[in-house]
């Protein structure tokens, strides 16, 4: 089972960042058909986020609704509704099914993976979450047995949209994507396989 977690209040953002749009297509719906294309695929939300269950509902994407307490305590509960499953934020706007792929081949159900990219793939000027020498990212696989890095390759992992200037910034890269895909069959130049 695959989770998209887009249940949080989104602070910094003030507004609810999974329906924003990038490239005229609201983040969830991004997220959600990468997501799909690998497995079983449900979205998590809360009362923190009305226009998004209103998204779900006019696009069919199934949903659940988490008591909303927070990021730790959504996930606890899900772990009890579902056992263990693959999570992946509302605001990656540039996650591949390949990536959640990769993930989720690796989980053994039991050792929770959190994935991560080195730091020498996060592209000059994005700023994420580090931890032991590592960008955090918001893919990750929720088990009951302890934890361990999972490496990703996917450079873009790195921009989590929480920001409104994270928020163009995806909305240029998402433009240049484009635009080179239009010019080129070939896979794009940091999509490591």
């Amino acid at each position: 089972m695959i989770v998209i977690l887009a249940g949080g209040k989104s602070t910094r953002m003030r507004r609810e960042k999974p329906v924003l749009r990038i490239a005229e297509k609201p983040m969830l719906l991004r997220v959600y058909e990468e997501a799909s294309a690998v497995g079983e695929t449900i979205t998590a939300l809360s009362r923190n986020t009305p226009e998004t269950r209103e998204l779900c509902l006019r696009e069919g994407i199934p949903f659940i609704e988490t008591p909303g307490r927070g990021y730790v305590e959504d996930v606890k509960w899900l772990l009890n509704e579902f056992g263990p499953f693959v999570s992946v934020s509302a605001d990656l706007p540039f996650v591949k099914a390949s990536d959640i792929g990769s993930i989720a081949r690796a989980f053994d159900g039991k050792t929770s993976l959190t994935g991560v990219l080195p730091l020498e793939r996060v592209p000059m000027g994005l700023k994420p979450v580090v931890y032991r020498g590592y960008a955090i990212v918001g893919l990750n696989a929720v088990g009951t047995e302890g934890e361990k890095f999972f490496e990703l390759s996917n450079p873009l992992l790195a921009l989590n949209v929480n920001t409104p200037e994270e928020l163009k910034l995806a909305e240029r890269i998402a433009k240049l994507v484009g635009r080179w895909r239009r010019k080129s069959r070939a896979p794009l130049p940091w999509r490591v396989f």
